[in-house]
C-alpha cells in the first residue's frame, strides 16, 4: 500500500507564486515515479510534470514550461512543485501521483496511487 498527502493549496493572486508539497508514506520503495496532473471542470485530468526517483529526470507540460519546476527529497519521500508567476488559467485541483514499479507485482504491470486533490485558485 502507498498513501499520498497533499498540501501548499490555496489562492493567490496572478503572477504570484505558490509550492506543493506530496508527502509519501508506505511500500515507498515500490515508487519509479511520481507526477503532478490537475482537473478543471468541464476538462479532463491533464499532465502537469513528473520526475523519476532514481534519475530525476523531468518532463513538463508546455502550458508550465519555465514557470513551474518540480523536484523530490527521495530522503523525505516528498515531491514539490514551485509554481512561479501563475495565470488563472492555473486554476484547477492538483493532485499527486506515484508509479509503482510492475517488478512488485506477479503479474508484472505496475500500479498508480493518487492523492486527495488540493485547490489552487488563481484570482485577484
Amino acid at each position: 500500500q502507498l498513501q499520498l498527502v497533499e498540501s501548499g493549496g490555496g489562492l493567490v493572486q496572478p503572477g504570484g507564486s505558490l509550492r506543493l508539497s506530496c508527502a509519501a508514506s508506505g511500500s515507498t520503495f515500490k515508487i519509479d515515479a511520481m507526477g503532478w496532473y490537475r482537473q478543471t471542470p468541464g476538462k479532463e485530468r491533464e499532465l502537469v510534470a513528473t520526475i523519476t526517483t532514481v534519475v530525476g529526470s523531468t518532463n513538463y507540460a508546455d502550458s508550465v514550461k519555465g514557470r513551474f519546476t518540480i523536484s523530490r527529497d527521495n530522503t523525505k519521500n516528498t515531491m514539490y512543485l514551485q509554481m512561479n508567476s501563475l495565470k488563472p488559467e492555473d486554476t484547477a485541483v492538483y493532485y499527486c501521483n506515484a508509479q509503482a514499479s510492475g517488478i512488485y507485482f506477479t503479474n508484472g504491470v505496475g500500479a498508480s496511487y493518487w492523492g486527495q486533490g488540493t485547490q489552487v485558485t488563481v484570482s485577484s
